[in-house]
């Protein structure tokens, strides 16, 4: 099994994963929106002392490459390529949606949510462990729509569709050890390249 180092910095969380072996070390902030630029190298550093290892004892690096923050997607994805060039190791993309339907023990028709704002998601649909539905901005009577298909909802943090539909937490940290091991058996190497889902704000107003 290869050693990896994992960063999801798509949210207001930040999450930091080490693999060693069959063994997972982990650091976990909650709540680290408009911080990950200064959070995420110390992060790294606690959890790799935690596993034992040193950057270069890592066969693979990671990034959860989104949907999510376009801020947050760029600083993590700008610090595994670094640490892929500097160490000559390979890049592991795994997505947001990854994090949450690698997490569900449900096998049937699984819609992972992403806050987008402002009462609109990045969704991703599952089923028995593969992609039914692309990844899509919807409003959130699509959403609900898509409940009354059968789609049960999943999520990593609280959402403001709670008010009308069950919707399930999944843990992060589990479910990026879980989206990179997985990755991994697959060799799913690749550039990481962030997922947007629909443009930025900047982009939309300069559109108008």
């Amino acid at each position: 099994m290869k050693n990896f180092l994992a960063v999801d910095t798509s949210g207001t969380h930040l999450a930091v994963v080490v693999g060693k072996g069959e063994d997972t070390f982990s650091t976990y902030l909650p709540d680290c929106a408009m911080k990950h630029s200064v959070s995420v190298m110390p992060a790294i550093d606690e959890t790799l002392k935690k596993a034992e290892l040193s950057l270069g004892d890592c066969d693979v690096f990671s990034a959860c490459v989104g949907a999510g923050s376009f801020t947050g997607i760029r600083i993590g994805i700008s610090v595994v390529k670094g640490l892929c060039l500097a160490h000559k190791k390979p890049s592991l993309p795994v997505t947001s949606f990854d994090v949450i339907a690698y997490n569900v023990e449900d096998k049937g028709k699984t819609l992972c949510l992403i806050d987008a704002l402002h009462d609109a998601y990045y969704v991703c649909g599952y089923e028995n462990g593969e992609v039914c539905y692309a990844p899509s901005y919807l409003e959130e009577a699509e959403v609900l729509a898509l409940v009354n298909e059968g789609y049960r909802l999943y999520a990593t943090t609280t959402l403001a569709i709670e008010e009308k539909a069950t919707v399930t937490h999944v843990d992060p940290v589990q479910g990026l050890n879980n989206a990179v091991r997985k990755k991994l058996s697959e060799e799913a190497f690749g550039e990481l390249s962030a997922l947007y889902v629909r443009k930025s704000s900047a982009e939309l107003n300069l559109g108008k």
